[in-house]
């Protein structure tokens, strides 16, 4: 299904790097968090081109943690013809999508406030 590296564009990844400095969340469990708000909102990926440029390459297992079979699994559903080179992308883009709601928030306590 999805590759076993992966990796976002640089914006998300700073703003990723930002929260783990303002409220101590790792990127990878705040990534996790926003792939699956951008889910709840019915974010769609149209497949476009997206460069995949960030420094943060990390393996599969410690981007998703326990959460790799449901994600693979939700990615699957919603796009059941891309191969994993477009699943890594759609899983970018979504959480992308979803960091844009979470990427402002200046401690633990305004970001759980959020949730």
């Amino acid at each position: 299904m999805l590759p076993n590296r992966m990796q976002l564009d640089r914006q998300t990844e700073d703003h990723l790097k930002r929260l783990k400095s303002q409220t101590g969340l790792t990127p990878n469990v705040t990534a996790r968090i926003a792939f699956f708000r951008s889910v709840e909102s019915d974010f769609l990926y149209k497949n476009e081109i997206k460069k995949l440029d960030g420094t943060l390459v990390l393996d599969k297992v410690t981007w998703l943690g326990d959460t790799a079979s449901i994600t693979e699994l939700v990615l699957k559903m919603k796009y059941p013809k891309f191969d994993s080179r477009d699943l890594m992308k759609a899983w970018a883009a979504h959480v992308e999508d979803g960091i844009a709601a979470l990427r402002n928030h200046k401690s633990l306590l305004s970001f759980a406030a959020a949730l």
